[in-house]
């Protein structure tokens, strides 16, 4: 198919079991002041088992810039890949279909991306239950808008909050992507992590702006959460900090990214300990985990600081002692 060009941006979003958020999702992207002419909206139907495509039915007929196509039950990471492979437009969103946008807020990241023509365009978003989301009322007229043009490094430097590895809050020039060959991982969770890094760590020109683009809905249950956190979930979080060490080896980090890199790792490692030990029921299975990651990711060693130094050498000789000790001091926290 011909790429039409004057479709500046492309959304894609992934949609499985999400009957009860997708129209407020959807309505915040047709509500925004842009052109339709000059965004698609992809909509990837990712096996789902509930209502969600029935509930927007109405909406995708009236707005000739919304693509739907189904594919079997795949996750978001492959929902994402199809959407990136098939977008027309020159920047990419990807929206999660239990969020929603910020009213009137995009048409200024948008322009922004098109003068600038930069990589990425980094902006801010809000955290809200269903009760905030429902009360709240947006005036632009509160807000100081600033932005500030760095490198993606300087970017990775400066400005990722660890376990904040979030897609939705970026518009990705869709050559950029394409340039490097950056997708997700198929098939797994915390696909979001590796992703960030390896966008930051190579784009070159980058947006940053406090301009206020989405809301992130919490308080609903999550696969990333604890109580959702199974042998599956923890194989998905092995491969994604696997193949984010991996990408300590693109050519011309200096020694200060490669620590940071380093830093931001093993925030992830201790996550994935963290999730594990309260989540994976028996020792066996937890070292197992463990044994996993060492397989994936063989020379996985952190050495910023004592610290790092001894869970590394306790991971790579003693799993079943690593988690017999972070047991012990969960016990012995707990009694305080």
């Amino acid at each position: 198919m011909k790429e039409n060009k004057n479709i500046q941006l492309s959304i894609i979003i992934p949609v499985f079991n999400v009957e009860k958020y997708i129209r407020q999702c959807l309505n915040s992207i047709i509500n925004q002041n842009l052109n339709e002419a000059e965004y698609e909206i992809i909509i990837v139907n990712d096996g789902t088992t509930d209502r969600s495509i029935d509930v927007i039915q109405d909406i995708i007929s009236q707005h000739s810039n919304i693509t739907i196509t189904d594919q079997e039950n795949q996750g978001q990471s492959v929902a994402r890949n199809f959407g990136i492979s098939i977008a027309k437009g020159e920047y990419i969103l990807m929206i999660d279909a239990d969020d929603l946008l910020i009213e009137n807020s995009l048409k200024s990241l948008l322009e922004i991306a098109i003068e600038t023509k930069a990589d990425l365009v980094v902006a801010d978003f809000l955290k809200m239950t269903n009760e905030e989301i429902d009360q709240y009322r947006y005036d632009s007229k509160i807000q100081d808008y600033k932005q500030t043009e760095m490198t993606g490094k300087e970017l990775y430097l400066t400005q990722i909050v660890p376990n904040e590895f979030y897609i939705w809050r970026t518009l990705f020039r869709k050559e950029f992507l394409w340039q490097n060959n950056i997708r997700f991982i198929p098939g797994i969770f915390f696909q979001d992590v590796p992703f960030i890094h390896e966008s930051y760590l190579k784009a070159h020109k980058c947006i940053r702006t406090n301009r206020l683009l989405y809301i992130y809905r919490r308080g609903h249950l999550s696969v990333s959460a604890p109580s959702s956190f199974k042998m599956k979930n923890a194989h998905d979080f092995c491969i994604a900090i696997a193949k984010s060490w991996e990408l300590r080896k693109i050519e011309g980090l200096s020694s200060t990214i490669k620590k940071k890199h380093m830093d931001y790792v093993y925030i992830s490692y201790e996550n994935l300990l963290y999730r594990t030990l309260f989540a994976i029921e028996g020792i066996e299975q937890k070292v197992e985990v463990l044994k996993f990651l060492k397989e994936k990711a063989p020379d996985l060693y952190f050495a910023n600081g004592l610290k790092q130094i001894l869970s590394s050498f306790l991971f790579r000789n003693t799993p079943k002692l690593f988690f017999y000790l972070l047991l012990s001091r969960r016990k012995y926290l707990q009694r305080l």
